[in-house]
């Protein structure tokens, strides 16, 4: 799949130049020469990457970075004609992961968008995992290793590791594993969370003879790390 780069800049020329050498690397690209066009056109969040001009009619890119980062991480890398420091750090403030001044070497450009690309992947993938210990989670596979090894888990099981994983060191009650893991209109046998923790500690507590997951008397449970 292309990633998905958005170019905000209203000099014709440099956007239309930007977007044939981003083509030609195989990037798929969409363009504005407005501020607040630009800024819908992020708002939408189908760019992987913004190339952002710090000077632009309607909104400035200062403004623009500054509203994109109250709801998104995406990569921006920022351009000007101002070689001034005073912009530099005015643009990375509001947010901008990177600052080039023009003129620039499109060499340079694609290698920095390379590196926030690759950054953003790595990002996206640790957020993708939880680890506890040697426990790691991927919760976009519905898989849990141990140490590298496959630990087979039902759906269940595996919304129910998740839960304690994320909220690691954290007691949940029976109540609230019992309305995140199998909902608030779940109606039957309330030790069902206890059946489940059983089944969890058989495949990774016992299996592996590590004490994961802990019993908090009266309260609930908790998952702490655990390493040999």
């Amino acid at each position: 799949m292309k990633m998905k780069i958005l170019i905000i800049e209203d000099e014709v020329k440099i956007a239309r130049f930007l977007e044939l050498e981003l083509s030609h690397e195989g990037y798929e690209v969409d363009v504005a020469h407005e501020g607040r066009i630009g800024y819908e056109k992020a708002a939408s969040g189908k760019a992987d990457l913004i190339i952002l001009d710090l000077m632009l009619p309607g909104l400035s890119g200062i403004e623009i970075c500054r509203r994109i980062r109250r709801e998104s991480d995406v990569p921006i890398i920022m351009l000007t004609a101002k070689d001034d420091v005073t912009d530099k750090v005015m643009g990375l403030d509001s947010g901008a992961d990177d600052y080039m001044t023009k003129p620039f070497a499109i060499e340079e450009l694609l290698a920095r968008i390379r590196v926030a690309l690759k950054r953003k992947e790595k990002t996206l993938h640790q957020a993708q995992t939880i680890q506890a210990g040697g426990l790691t989670l991927y919760k976009d596979e519905y898989r849990v290793t141990y140490q590298g090894e496959e630990v087979a888990l039902s759906k269940t099981e595996f919304e129910l590791l998740k839960y304690l994983m994320e909220n690691k060191g954290m007691v949940l009650s029976r109540e609230k594993i019992l309305e995140h893991v199998w909902g608030y209109d779940y109606v039957g046998d309330t030790n069902i969370t206890d059946v489940y923790i059983s089944y969890l500690r058989n495949k990774i507590d016992q299996k592996y003879d590590l004490p994961f997951i802990h019993t908090v008397r009266g309260v609930g449970y908790l998952l702490k790390d655990y390493e040999k």
